[in-house]
């Protein structure tokens, strides 16, 4: 990770902002005790002349604006307290690089450090999550971070690939093997050698092929089609699955021996709504990305980012950055407003409106009612409540911004 140097003023005016980007793995350096090396990164703030200009971020209080680095001009971000959130994000994305692993959420923060120690390591990795929540950037981050970063990096969807054919892409084949094999092909695991191969969706893998993936990864080797002679290999492997792989073993769609061999160290990603400390970061830097040439970045306001935390994302991490795409078509000017996001599916309309008698409603009034009763017998305490209730303080607050989408401060209701 790169080394920020804050300047001192920085330190004085801005040490929320410096403590989130060291939450977020940036190390934090002090130019008195250590020399900055070619590369590192600076903040400063209005008024201060920059150390490198192509690298030096500017930070001023006022109204809010957003200027990316260009032709070796310091990026600069002028924010008030309340806009901290979305602050944060575009600094951090500034920084690192508009495509970079995006997080702020405290469990979202400790899944990519642990992700650094295990990226060390050099050992098999499975990464199970729901579709879209960002397994192949954690993946990319792993081999980024590890020995491998300068050999290659190659991501195969199982699912997308024609079951005929996958063995042969895979550990490729000889010319004439069979037909149509006019030349011969290498592999994704000979392309791979020396870095790194993501093997998406494996659950998607017909059981045939799986038992000579467990021998490639237990032998370090692979025999590409009309081959008599093996091949060493120096590849380090990264599964991905949007299924509980236990659960497909115990169906007996997935071979166990393979699930072992795979599963060395796992890591989990979570839905997004799960993490709405992430929103704000996700949103900032998805504008940065998508903004194209603009001089300046449209800014997400307040009220766009409460509507933004408050969707339940059933698309995830791949549902907000189409929203955050069509919020930059529909935005005249240098601030992206409520009006201008446009969710995949219409917001639940409120309890009053919908259907009554559904087993779905039933449920879900009756777990509004338990949360407004234990909230007013808490003193609207959420640690408390949460506690009463058996759930985590990240679902209550999922629950009752739910309830708010759909007409309903629970939380208000509760204290009044």
């Amino acid at each position: 990770m790169q080394t920020i140097f804050p300047s001192a003023a920085v330190l004085r005016q801005h040490y929320a902002l410096v403590s989130s980007l060291r939450a977020q793995g940036f190390t934090i350096g002090a130019a008195d005790k250590v020399k900055p090396m070619p590369g590192d990164l600076f903040m400063i703030v209005e008024g201060e002349a920059p150390p490198v200009s192509a690298r030096t971020l500017v930070l001023a209080e006022g109204p809010v604006e957003a200027i990316p680095f260009h032709d070796g001009n310091p990026a600069r971000l002028s924010f008030g307290p309340e806009d901290a959130a979305i602050a944060g994000g575009f600094a951090s994305a500034m920084l690192r690089g508009a495509h970079a692993p995006v997080a702020a959420d405290p469990e979202s923060l400790a899944l990519y450090a642990l992700a650094e120690r295990v990226a060390a390591a050099d050992i098999t990795v499975l990464i199970n999550g729901p579709t879209g929540t960002g397994k192949e950037v954690l993946a990319k981050a792993i081999h980024m971070g590890s020995t491998r970063r300068d050999g290659p990096f190659i991501a195969v969807n199982c699912a997308a690939l024609p079951e005929t054919m996958l063995e042969a892409l895979l550990f490729g084949h000889v010319k004439g093997s069979f037909t149509g094999a006019n030349a011969a092909g290498e592999g994704f695991f000979r392309a791979a050698n020396g870095g790194t191969l993501l093997l998406d969706e494996v659950a998607e893998m017909p059981l045939a092929l799986q038992a000579k993936l467990l021998r490639a990864l237990q032998e370090r080797e692979v025999v590409p089609i009309g081959a008599t002679v093996p091949e060493k290999i120096d590849v380090r492997v990264i599964a991905c699955a949007n299924r509980d792989l236990q659960a497909e073993v115990a169906e007996g769609r997935f071979r166990a021996d393979l699930y072992y061999r795979l599963s060395v160290f796992p890591l989990s990603t979570r839905q997004l709504a799960e993490r709405p400390g992430d929103v704000a970061a996700l949103a900032s830097a998805m504008v940065l990305r998508h903004a194209g040439n603009r001089g300046r970045l449209p800014w997400v306001t307040r009220e766009a980012l409460a509507v933004l935390q408050g969707h339940d994302w059933p698309g995830n991490v791949r549902e907000l950055e189409n929203v955050i795409q069509r919020a930059l078509l529909l935005c005249p000017g240098d601030a992206i407003l409520p009006d201008h996001l446009i969710f995949d599916r219409a917001p639940a309309a409120a309890p009053a409106q919908q259907a009554e008698g559904t087993l779905s409603n039933i449920v879900q009034l009756s777990e509004f009612a338990a949360i407004r009763e234990t909230l007013a017998a808490c003193g609207g305490s959420r640690v408390e409540t949460a506690k009463r209730l058996g759930i985590s303080e990240r679902t209550l607050r999922y629950r009752l911004a739910k309830a708010r989408e759909q007409g309903e401060d629970i939380a208000r209701r509760a204290i009044a």
